[in-house]
């Protein structure tokens, strides 16, 4: 097969962590506060290990560092540390707020920018910046604690650290020599007027596994030269780590009890010793030269503008002139990566949109993370442990789980730890750069050590019995087909497997969330937080049960996906024809019960209102509908499939089934499109919605008094800003329109879905336009925007859509990228050490488009590559 270039080369390597990938940026931005390293007895992990802890806690789960490199097992770990010669400790490691410290939850106070990656990682660039001054601990804190909901966050550039260019930027590089030669340069350049120092600390150093398993012996490190030090272990065997210069540290990754406990250490140099060295000065490195945690210490006096770089390399080979051809494989991989993504990003592309894109997809690649938890081990101890004591056993229903791989985090500080339903959504981007990984990641969460024995996919690490949306099998279908497209050649091998978990998985979604078998499905809060008048996971006394249009429209969606890939592997086997038939009626019972609820044969659907609504159900028998208007009733939309008659006429059984079911149940394809007429394309439309509903609610999606932002489409309607909803029953309960931070405090944290701009069910909504664009064709128009006069087919309206979120990216008229509308230093408008440099925001301001959020959640929000790509596709 020839290749466009030397990264799909790599890529194409059949099992790359045992080549290309072994190593990459899988080291997380913070493990200290995770559930998984909570031992404490109440379950409050944001307390058990703190940020002041981190430094002299050894972690039992998983490292972290500023812009870090480690194996695919995450044995030996590599990441630089810095110290401006000012602050209380070494800056190994970001800091920000606990969910009980930001007035909107959790939240990092640094500023980093992923700069680019290739998918194999034999490049990646990161940049932190760094300020000359004391950095603002104890400020952020105080300022953060005095504000309230209704406050804006008090956030690193509120403060003086940047004032005049006072800061250092930190370029951290990565080039691979060779699949265990791993080249790291860091390049400090002074940006403020005045000459200042800093103190760059290459660390190398070994994750605790010996610990809590008696089949390990502690590694070692020591020292052979003054410029070598040679690692070795039982589980990797010996790396050579060479450097320049530098005074070599070392100590051991184990836990200063006596800090943290108040207790003896267990061993000397512990693992805070080469912080307390360079900080204090204390006698606390080994002075035998050797340990598992090691770090090589440099001072760098820099003039204003002057910049310098410190290198290392660590390789499975000696090598007696480490550094003589250092400088010519970074020009060669950096190449390889600017042609990677020539190839990826078309020419056609305006370069502002390329460079967005390559952002997004490089920030992608970097939050990947090594991610191991083990849930039996957690919660009753491993082989030789005491058993942990807890009055709360967080995730006790979930024994099986045992996490121990590379997975994609929504990002990796805020939440450095896997969310199904965000990998979802990642994988949908993943794709265009790297299908190998975007399969394997959706087949992952699928295998019997993740996904639970009664078929639910774990939630995320809070709490794994959470119900996300059911859209892995949306991803399955998006990656294969996209693949498909790519190489002309469908990867059903991949596709089977998957279809056979999914099974499962909808069978658990049939049995526990429709528990009363009337085709109506409850999920929960379905990972849209505050979007509902009160917690859909604990009803107001008095409630027996909610039909919820998300959910039953998520299902519906699901079954379609289902009844795709299953015609899709018919093709090649036929055994799977009965299956396309059980779907087939599967989905029309969904669409049937959605519009006859109880025995009032009430309808999610509102025929008043145009719109689809909830409906609780109270224990005196009576139903109501919660007239909220927000993306609940937007989801039908998402329940839509486009298929050939081809396809049909080559399963001839189907085909007889599928009018048999037709003939005899004709209430229940009357409700969804025609199903027994294709177009003059030979398309079939599998849709909830029929023609005049999907025009009345586009009527209201479309309406920038209600949903349609200049940014894209609002979680929440507008209407809602001066008409809150309000539900008395048992108490007052009330949702009103809410731009940009949550006033809410349902759920905690930082998120809102009362009104925002979130982009993946935005992405969602493009996608299932241009569905319905490719069975109606251009002669179906509708007002874009609503009340405008204007009359556009759902292409169009796709494609205006897709441009008002990627504005979102793009300078305003006074020069400011929209998402940084407030910045008010004018930073990322004028400083040219700024203005190029972008954040993914985890949702944005609903009204002016500002970031909100996790500031580099670039996993979901990457999809603003997609909308990129697809838009020039489909202009």
């Amino acid at each position: 097969m020839a290749y466009k270039n030397a990264e799909e080369e790599r890529l194409a390597v059949e099992d790359n962590y045992k080549n290309w990938k072994r190593w990459g940026p899988y080291l997380a931005e913070r493990q200290w506060g995770t559930v998984r390293e909570d031992y404490s007895v109440n379950g409050n992990a944001w307390d058990f290990v703190t940020h002041d802890k981190a430094r002299s806690n050894a972690y039992r789960w998983g490292e972290e560092g500023i812009g870090g490199y480690c194996d695919s097992r995450e044995i030996l770990c590599l990441a630089p540390a810095f110290w401006n010669g000012k602050d209380p400790i070494l800056k190994e490691r970001l800091f920000g707020l606990t969910n009980n410290e930001g007035n909107h939850g959790e939240d990092v106070k640094e500023l980093y920018f992923h700069q680019v990656s290739t998918p194999t990682h034999s490049y990646s660039k990161y940049l932190y910046k760094y300020p000359h001054k004391k950095f603002p601990y104890v400020e952020l804190l105080k300022k953060n604690r005095e504000r309230g909901r209704e406050d804006a966050e008090y956030e690193i550039l509120d403060t003086k650290a940047f004032a005049n260019n006072t800061y250092f930027d930190c370029y951290i590089e990565y080039a691979k020599a060779d699949v265990g030669d791993i080249l790291m340069k860091v390049t400090v350049v002074n940006r403020g007027p005045r000459a200042a120092s800093i103190h760059v600390l290459p660390h190398l150093w070994f994750r605790n596994f010996w610990k809590h398993n008696d089949r390990f012996e502690r590694p070692e490190m020591k020292s052979i030269s003054g410029t070598a030090v040679q690692s070795r272990s039982t589980r990797n065997g010996r790396y050579y780590f060479y450097h320049e210069n530098g005074k070599q540290l070392f100590c051991e990754n184990e836990t200063n009890n006596e800090r943290i406990y108040s207790v003896p250490n267990e061993v000397d140099y512990v693992k805070d010793g080469i912080n307390n060295h360079v900080v204090n000065g204390k006698a606390t490195v080994n002075p035998n030269n050797k340990g598992s945690k090691f770090a090589v210490w440099h001072e760098l006096k820099l003039r204003s503008g002057e910049e310098k770089s410190i290198k290392v390399r660590l390789s499975k080979k000696k090598n007696d002139d480490p550094f003589g051809d250092f400088d010519a494989i970074f020009t060669k991989r950096i190449t390889e990566c600017e042609e990677f993504y020539a190839d990826i990003l078309k020419k056609e592309l305006p370069a502002d949109q390329q460079e967005i894109a390559k952002k997004a997809f490089s920030g992608l690649l970097w939050t990947k993370q090594f991610y191991y938890y083990d849930v039996f081990k957690w919660l009753f101890g491993g082989a030789g442990e005491a058993k942990p004591y807890r009055t709360d056993t967080r995730n006790s229903s979930w024994e099986h789980l045992t996490n121990r791989h590379v997975i994609s985090m929504p990002d990796k500080w805020e939440y450095p730890w896997y969310a199904a339903w965000d990998l979802a959504f990642h994988m949908a981007s993943f794709v265009e750069i790297d299908p190998y990984f975007a399969k394997e990641q959706l087949l992952l969460v699928l295998r019997e050590n993740y996904m639970h024995p009664n078929g639910q996919i774990p939630a995320y690490e809070w709490n794994f019995s959470d119900v996300n949306p059911p859209v892995h099998s949306w991803a399955v279908w998006t990656v294969y087909d996209k693949d498909k497209k790519r190489t002309g050649k469908g990867d059903t091998l991949f596709l089977e497997k998957a279809y056979q978990k999914l099974l499962v998985n909808f069978t658990w979604w049939v049995n526990q969330k429709d528990k009363s078998g009337t085709n109506l499905f409850e999920g929960g809060f379905l990972g849209l937080d505050n979007i509902g008048v009160f917690d859909r996971n604990h009803m107001p006394d008095g409630i027996t049960r909610m039909q919820q249009a998300d959910a039953t429209s998520w299902m519906a969606m699901f079954t379609l996906n289902m009844l795709r890939m299953t015609l899709e592997l018919a093709k090649t086997n036929p055994i799977y024809e009965d299956s396309v038939a059980k779907f087939f009626k599967h989905f029309l019972n969904i669409a049937w019960a959605m519009h006859h609820i109880g025995k009032k044969d009430i309808s999610l659907w509102d025929d008043e209102d145009n719109f689809y609504y909830d409906v609780v159900e109270m224990s005196n028998g009576t139903t109501d509908r919660l007239k909220v208007r927000s993306l609940v009733g937007i989801i039908p939309l998402f329940a839509v499939e486009i298929i050939h008659k081809d396809l049909f006429e080559e399963l001839k059984h189907f085909k007889v089934r599928a009018a048999e079911i037709v003939r005899t149940r004709p209430d229940l394809a009357s409700l969804v499109s025609n199903i027994e007429e294709y177009n003059q394309d030979g398309n079939y439309l599998f849709s909830i919605m029929r023609g005049f509903r999907l025009e009345k609610l586009l009527y209201r999606m479309l309406d920038e008094n209600e949903f349609l932002s200049e940014f894209g489409i609002r979680s929440l309607s507008k209407y809602h800003e001066k008409h809150p909803y309000v539900f008395q029953h048992n108490g007052h309960h009330q949702i009103q329109y809410e731009s940009g931070e949550s006033r809410s405090n349902m759920f905690g944290g930082n998120s809102n879905w009362r009104g925002p701009i979130w982009l993946p069910l935005n992405y969602m909504i493009v996608q299932s336009l241009r569905k319905y664009y490719s069975f109606y064709g251009e002669q179906y128009v509708y007002e874009f925007p609503t009340g405008s006069g204007v009359k556009m087919n759902l292409n169009e309206i796709a494609n205006e859509i897709s441009k008002r979120l990627i504005k979102l990216f793009q300078r305003n008229a006074d020069g400011k990228f929209q998402y940084h509308s407030d910045d008010r230093q004018h930073l990322f408008t004028k400083n040219e050490h700024f203005k190029n440099q972008h954040f993914f925001y985890e949702f944005f301001d609903g009204d002016s488009g500002k970031g909100l959020g996790a500031s580099h959640q670039t996993g979901w929000t990457a999809l603003i590559a997609n909308l990129i790509m697809e838009l020039e596709e489909n202009s």
